[in-house]
């Protein structure tokens, strides 16, 4: 009993085992786990006595049903007792993820009389007399608003504001631990556009920027667009513009492994939505070759029926051959494919008609577009958004240190010249005289990227380079919303 997909740490669990005290008992039990396709990382003695061991066993599993095929095939070894199986990544979230702690003392009356009343009413009236000091004087100067409604989460689709808080919470730690950004929450009850706007519009003054979580394309382009036109400080939404930013960076250094120029490259990207149209949008500032955009809907092309603005605009601006057919067709003797949709959507045998040096971005999780086992057979470069795989693109290489840097440049706005410094300061960091096949992109918890993120935009943000033509792309649109949205894949999870 096997599985073809591949274990993660996100299926992680501990089984607790009483086994016979003998000298092949441990043995036997990995050896169980091994042939059930998932991958012991703990084994930890418990307690024993002269007849019986008890182990915790931990490994990990690719899915639910595959760690239950685990635990039954420990089960059924004779002289084994399971007596417990915890699922590791529930018991991590039990109470939640981040709290709040305060950054002062409170030990005496004294303390307490400055921190709150009546000495804050000193503080409460000289922000009256000049709003600028709320970014010195409170928590506005490092706090960000993550604000979903939950209409887009992870790959899982519309789950709604409460199924949507663990992953809002997780963005928060991240925020914290990378780029030592305070981020709260704020889950949505509404999924109409201009209630939403409203709220983030109402609560903004608490906070120096917004970061616009899983929310549904369509919908997502209108909300950024409306709430940047609002508001004073920095809109950002992590699933169109982190996701570009890594991408950019990670197609910077892969290229530079092939030998190739971003000008001369043909691009196919599966998935039109948030990110997917993101992508596009910078490479096509960057100065790609061409780009073919593949959705449910076929090959965007100059013709398609029943589209929608975001849609037309890319067949108007991408697709200079104006190709129609399917996705395997698409990517023959193109350079470079970019997922960013849905599982299992080509084979190794579709990766090999690509050009020579063919650079593979399959980034739907948990499952990509391809396996990306089969794609290494055929493409010089394969990168995932899987961590358990080499060359993960993960929007945490991005986020936090573009907040970072927005925040310490009191900066207004999140702007395209951000967006390319960031994504060539991730690529610096891996150096050119170490990027290879299987390095690309540095690891996430390399402690540089955020720091040289950070530096990075601040310098843009400080530095701005004179303002490019108007773009009529899609997240300059705001009637995009408001249009009958086209069916689109399900998001690749890069969060």
């Amino acid at each position: 009993m096997t599985t073809t997909r591949l274990p993660s740490a996100g299926f992680s669990i501990t089984i607790r085992i009483g086994v016979t005290a003998d000298a092949s008992a441990i043995g036997r039990l990995t050896t169980c786990v091994g042939e059930a396709g998932a991958i012991v990382t703990a084994l930890d003695v418990v307690d024993s006595d002269p007849t019986t061991v008890i182990v915790d066993l931990t490994c990990d599993t690719a899915d639910a049903n595959h760690a239950d095929q685990v635990v039954k095939s420990l089960t059924a070894l004779e002289g084994v007792d399971v007596r417990k199986v915890s699922d590791r990544t529930f018991l991590l979230h039990l109470g939640g993820k981040i709290e709040v702690s305060p950054k002062v003392a409170l030990r005496n009356r004294d303390e307490l009389s400055r921190a709150y009343t009546p000495g804050v009413a000193r503080v409460c009236l000289a922000i009256a007399e000049n709003p600028a000091d709320a970014r010195r004087l409170t928590i506005k100067r490092n706090t960000v608003a993550v604000v979903t409604d939950g209409s887009a989460v992870l790959g899982l689709g519309n789950l709604g504001p409460a199924a949507s808080l663990p992953v809002m919470e997780g963005k928060a730690a991240l925020f914290k631990r990378f780029g030592g950004v305070d981020a709260w929450p704020v889950v949505l009850d509404t999924q109409d556009v201009d209630e939403i706007v409203s709220i983030v519009r109402a609560i903004a003054p608490a906070y120096g920027g917004i970061n616009l979580e899983d929310i549904a394309a369509p919908r997502c382009f209108e909300v950024e667009a409306k709430l940047r036109d609002l508001l004073d400080i920095p809109v950002f939404h992590d699933d169109q513009h982190g996701t570009a930013i890594v991408v950019l960076a990670a197609l910077t250094n892969a290229l530079r492994v092939v030998g190739k120029r971003l000008a001369d490259v043909k691009v196919v990207v599966s998935g039109a939505g948030a990110a997917g149209t993101a992508i596009m949008k910078l490479l096509l500032r960057q100065g790609v070759g061409d780009i073919i955009a593949y959705d449910r809907a076929g090959a965007l092309h100059r013709g398609l029926a029943d589209t929608n603005p975001a849609w037309k605009w890319l067949a108007e601006n991408t697709n200079k051959e104006n190709y129609s057919g399917d996705l395997p067709g698409a990517i023959r003797g193109a350079d470079v494919f970019i997922g960013v949709s849905a599982p299992n959507l080509l084979t190794g045998d579709d990766i090999a008609g690509m050009a020579k040096d063919s650079i593979v971005f399959a980034l739907a999780n948990p499952d990509p577009e391809v396996d990306p086992r089969e794609a290494r057979k055929h493409a010089a470069v394969v990168a995932t958004g899987r961590s358990d795989q080499p060359n993960q693109i993960n929007n945490v290489l991005a986020f936090p240190g573009v907040f970072r840097g927005m925040l310490d440049a009191h900066a207004e706005e999140f702007t395209e010249e951000m967006a390319i410094a960031a994504a060539q300061a991730i690529a610096d960091v891996v150096g050119e005289d170490k990027i290879n096949p299987t390095v690309i992109v540095p690891s996430v918890f390399d402690a540089r990227v955020a720091t040289a993120v950070a530096a990075a935009v601040r310098a843009a943000a400080q530095h701005p380079s004179p303002a490019p033509a108007a773009d009529p792309g899609p997240a300059d649109l705001p009637e995009i919303a408001a249009s009958a949205a086209a069916p689109t894949a399900p998001p690749a999870t890069t969060n």
